[in-house]
């Protein structure tokens, strides 16, 4: 048995330990959505635009992440919409960006494993740098999305007579709270993987000018930035297309159930 087959084993044990049923759905999403990368990758190789193969697996993701992760329809399909409409934002602003900073590509610390091997295989990478930091977003997206939809959906529940700017306002407080934590998550992930090239450009005795202008080091920190903007687009988003969706939720409800001291 491999590591790598034996912490997904234990991963799997502790999932269902820990959260049951729902922990058993998570780890099959997680499986799946592994699957789906792998058939990007694929498709990718085989010529197939990287645009196309962008939107249509970062729809698939972001469906298959929400939708299993959650029974309630009032959360997930709220989460769901909001994180389409800062999937689509987060598109036409990551194709500004890679074109602006001209990070595609392998850096100069990749010439020894290149030496000897073509890099002309007919796929721009640009396309392909663009499709790298979309899917990178998705996990923080949906993430975001799911948690301001779920602590909307039990203020409604508590509350079904609230008004529409005092939910905006409860889903914008959600948000201020795991803004934080969310930041310091995505931060110290990229810091920690890429430790060995810190501790190399410490060793190197690289110049600041070079590292902030280091291929590597700046695609990145672009995807690092990119992907704490989508959260802070998803926040409002969220809050928004839930306010969007009040109505159609409350109508739903009897009036018995309505809280009379709201």
């Amino acid at each position: 048995m491999t590591t790598i087959t034996a912490l997904g084993l234990v991963l799997m044990i502790l999932m269902i330990l820990v959260g049951g049923k729902q922990g058993w759905t998570a780890f099959w999403s997680l499986l799946l959505n592994f699957g789906f990368l792998y058939f990007a990758m694929v498709l990718i190789a085989f010529h197939v635009p990287p645009m196309f193969v962008m939107a249509t697996t970062g729809v698939i993701i972001l469906a298959v992440t929400i939708f299993m992760g959650e029974d309630d329809l009032r959360t997930t399909v709220t989460a769901f919409y909001a994180s389409l409409i800062v999937l689509a934002i987060l598109i036409l602003f990551i194709i500004g960006i890679e074109h602006w900073a001209m990070v595609q590509g392998f850096g100069t610390e990749d010439s020894d494993e290149l030496e000897g091997m073509s890099i002309l295989i007919g796929i721009s990478y640009l396309k392909v740098a663009e499709t790298v930091m979309v899917l990178s977003t998705l996990g923080a997206i949906a993430e975001a999305a799911m948690a301001i939809s779920s602590g909307l959906t039990e203020v409604l529940d508590n509350h079904p007579r609230i008004t529409n700017a005092r939910l905006m306002g409860s889903g914008m407080a959600i948000g201020r709270q795991i803004i934080g934590t969310t930041f310091n998550t995505l931060f110290f992930g990229v810091f920690g993987g890429f430790l060995a090239l810190f501790l190399w450009f410490a060793g190197l005795h690289y110049s600041l000018g070079t590292i902030m202008n280091n291929k590597i080091f700046v695609a990145e920190m672009l995807e690092i930035l990119v992907s704490f903007i989508g959260v802070l687009i998803t926040v409002p988003m969220t809050a928004w297309v839930m306010t969007r969706r009040r109505n159609h939720l409350v109508d739903k409800q009897s009036p018995s159930n309505y809280d009379k001291n709201d």
